[in-house]
């Protein structure tokens, strides 16, 4: 199970789009200590979700691994354990 962390984006740049390689992730925000509820979003079968909170668009783009976001300031880097 350690292998398949929940991957972590942020919105601190405030872009517009934010395109990541997983359809099932959490958005936080901005990066602490701006960050919002921690909220885990399921795209499902579509290819964009908004998040309620932030209002951020994440668009998934297959091409990508699941912990990779375009830009790739966005992807919250996770402490390794």
């Amino acid at each position: 199970m350690a292998d398949s962390t929940v991957p972590h984006f942020h919105n601190t740049l405030g872009v517009a789009v934010i395109e990541i390689g997983a359809r099932e992730f959490m958005c936080i925000g901005a990066e602490p200590p701006f960050d919002h509820p921690h909220v885990f979003l399921d795209m499902g079968d579509a290819t964009e979700i908004i998040c309620p909170y932030c209002s951020t668009l994440f668009r998934f783009d297959g091409a990508l691994d699941a912990h990779v976001a375009r830009p790739p300031e966005c992807s919250l880097k996770q402490a390794a354990a």
